[in-house]
């Protein structure tokens, strides 16, 4: 009995996430990346971005992945009403830079209307205490190229212009979908442009 309770124990450990994202009213961690918009490669800064309004910094595991795919495409047929509300959008994933040139110029998912930063260390990710595994060994995107990176766990901030997070929001943890992350980071958006 107690070898049975003990793997029970056991198993729920293995199941709790060893990080746990950063929170609403902390700060968020400052960072510059290379990223790319249309297919064209910058180097993407936070502060310069907050300086022009809130920045919604989403996390997600992979270009070319169902639920990457949707959230990307989801954005850019928003985008329109995150510049309403002076907001910039990033997208940050492990993916190189050289797929995300491609996955940001794609008119089926980002569609060159805001960019994309590559985090191929994940030392962005972990920096806002998100989760970084490797994926499963030859998993393929949905163009059929196998994916070499480690994955982040989707996790979308909404970050004021005072550099503090407004709204932490996560699949795992709020069990929200890749299009509600949008949905929910543009009404965080728009209460903020209605404050001022």
């Amino acid at each position: 009995m107690k070898r049975v309770l003990l793997g029970v124990l056991l198993l729920g450990l293995i199941g709790i996430p060893a990080f746990a994202a950063l929170k609403a009213g902390e700060k968020a961690p400052d960072f510059s990346a290379k990223a790319s918009l249309a297919g064209k490669e910058f180097d993407f800064s936070l502060k310069s971005a907050l300086a022009k309004g809130p920045v919604v910094v989403y996390f997600y595991p992979s270009a070319y992945t169902q639920g990457c795919n949707i959230e990307a495409h989801t954005f850019s047929e928003n985008k329109e009403k995150f510049d309403a509300a002076h907001a910039t959008i990033i997208g940050v994933s492990g993916d190189s830079i050289t797929r995300l040139n491609a996955f940001s110029a794609d008119p089926a998912y980002c569609a060159g209307k805001f960019p994309v930063a590559s985090d191929p260390d994940g030392k962005i990710a972990k920096s806002y205490a998100l989760n970084v595994n490797k994926g499963p060994s030859g998993f393929k995107d949905t163009r059929g190229v196998e994916i070499d990176h480690d994955f982040t766990e989707r996790t979308t901030f909404v970050i004021g212009t005072d550099g503090n997070i407004v709204a932490t929001l996560s699949s795992a943890e709020d069990k929200i979908s890749p299009a509600q992350h949008v949905e929910k980071s543009l009404e965080a958006v728009q209460q903020l442009a209605g404050k001022k």
